[in-house]
């Protein structure tokens, strides 16, 4: 009787609301594919220009049609492909991103809505988030945000759009704006907020001693952090912000539009077993070895995974220095072996060898870090990037797990490590994300010096287990999984898109 009552009055509330032309979005239910998650493989592939091109992917489940980054020489647009039948992919049209600005950084997709993340012509004034309909590509909404908008995503809600604005300098570094986050709601008419990270200024000190970075000429707190990727909760309440170039994480209360933790990652040790690197390009070899090291996490991409009420972040270690080469610039990187690098006697007795090419000599550090009394010389040394990803809690920022130099030993399995990238970043991670099949939770790491992609049950954020390595285009920079309840196949799908060579690849996995 209760169930027939309270069918009954779902009923009337269903009449009511046609009877007020209200539409209820119903949400789509979750398709259960018995898929094996080891066995991920090429389905379709699709070549949208040169260099530049397909960095960035982002799919629409209503038109089924997928979105491409195109910013080859000359061009800075967004390429539609029809991804009806993944297996045949092809180009439907182009929306031209030059009314709007300069190059177009990052894409997002939701119900029916295209958001594109594109930076001004001149790169250190304010950016543009413009939204279009899939459907006719037109224009719905033009929101100036912060400077250098780089990656932009919607909430799982659909009410609001974030945006990392990386904020970065100019090359002669005359021009440096503030690195900020920008907050549009979606619902109040894309209303945006744009906040900087002025109430952390005065704990600068503090959060260095636990590895945040403030550098490079000025120091200036504001204009030397750099947001970089964002990901957000189930419950769309909040963000996490990869901040690159500081070694560290921020993360945001969506709704109260503040800033209320920065989570530095501390550092790598190179010098202990299971983290073992190779860092020469020029020893012809590619042997892991221990090295009195560090490396810097510096993540690029990150990703959530939510398990037993835990906020579990997934973060590509990729790295980077920065290099700005106008008149009166900055340029970070230097080599061990430079004649600027001078180390401490006491703790490298064997400097004069550490410093051949075939030892450390080549591996590029940061002279920002490492002289720890003062006196001149180098104490510790510091490379950028470490060489993994990583899992970290999302309440307190505690490192989880850390893949180690597992994606390094893989890559030279499968004889994908480039040997002449050993000096820098390694295999390079970049992008990463999480997606169910079958029964497990998996994570997707893109190496863009390896050329390919590793594949992890994540099913347990604290001890990943490796499945296979995947090979892709030159350069792999998006990693977008797909759900079968959104698939055009009903399958699984794993788009990976490639800078250098601009290939996007699909995969998916056989069904059991």
């Amino acid at each position: 009787m209760k169930r027939n009552i309270l069918f009954g009055l779902m009923l009337a509330a269903l009449i009511s609301c046609k009877k007020d032309n209200v539409q209820i979005p119903v949400e789509t239910p979750e398709i259960i594919v018995n898929e094996d998650p080891k066995t991920f493989a090429e389905i379709g592939s699709i070549d949208i220009g040169d260099e530049g091109a397909a960095e960035i992917t982002a799919f629409d489940p209503i038109t089924n049609r997928l979105f491409v980054v195109n910013n080859t020489t000359g061009n800075n647009r967004i390429d539609v492909i029809d991804f009806k039948d993944p297996t045949k992919m092809t180009k439907l049209s182009s929306i031209s991103i030059t009314p709007y600005g300069g190059l177009v950084n990052s894409l997002s997709v939701h119900d029916g809505k295209l958001a594109a993340a594109i930076e001004s012509v001149n790169k250190t004034d304010n950016g543009k988030v413009v939204v279009f309909k899939t459907s006719d590509y037109s224009e719905i909404k033009v929101i100036t945000v912060g400077a250098l908008p780089d990656m932009i995503t919607f909430s799982p809600d659909g009410k609001y759009l974030l945006t990392a604005n990386e904020g970065e300098p100019s090359q002669d570094y005359t021009t440096d704006p503030v690195g900020t986050i920008s907050i549009i709601s979606v619902t109040e008419n894309y209303a945006v907020n744009t906040i900087d990270f002025g109430a952390f200024a005065g704990k600068k000190d503090e959060l260095a001693k636990k590895g945040f970075r403030i550098f490079g000429p000025g120091k200036d707190f504001l204009k030397d952090i750099e947001p970089e990727y964002i990901t957000i909760s189930e419950d769309s309440k909040t963000a996490w912000v990869t901040l690159q170039e500081n070694n560290a994480i921020a993360k945001i209360n969506i709704a109260a539009k503040t800033i209320t933790d920065i989570f530095p990652l501390g550092f790598k040790d190179y010098n202990v077993a299971g983290n073992e690197i190779d860092p020469s390009d020029k020893d012809n070899a590619k042997v892991l070895g221990k090295w009195p090291v560090k490396g810097m996490y510096q993540p690029d991409a990150i990703a959530l995974l939510e398990s037993g009420g835990t906020p579990y972040l997934f973060t590509a270690n990729e790295g980077d220095a920065r290099e700005y080469t106008g008149v009166g610039g900055y340029v970070e990187a230097k080599r061990i072996k430079d004649k600027d690098i001078k180390l401490d006697p006491t703790v490298f007795p064997t400097a004069s060898i550490l410093q051949k090419d075939e030892q450390l000599g080549r591996l590029n550090i940061t002279p920002t870090l490492g002289d720890t009394d003062g006196d001149g010389d180098y104490d510790e040394l510091y490379s950028f990037g470490a060489r993994s990803f990583s899992v970290w809690n999302g309440n307190t920022g505690a490192q989880v797990y850390d893949s180690k130099n597992e994606l390094e030993l893989k890559a030279i399995a499968e004889n994908l490590y480039d040997d002449l990238r050993s000096d820098d970043k390694g295999v390079e991670p970049e992008g990463i994300a999480i997606g169910t099949v079958g029964n497990k939770k998996l994570a997707f790491v893109g190496m863009e010096r390896a050329t390919s992609l590793a594949t992890y049950d994540v099913s347990n954020p604290a001890a990943p287990v490796f499945l296979q390595i995947l090979k892709t285009g030159v350069e792999p920079e998006g990693v977008l999984f797909i759900s079968p309840k959104n698939s055009p196949t009903k399958k699984s799908l794993l788009i990976v898109s490639s800078e250098k060579d601009g290939v996007v690849k699909v995969y998916t996995p056989k069904t059991i």
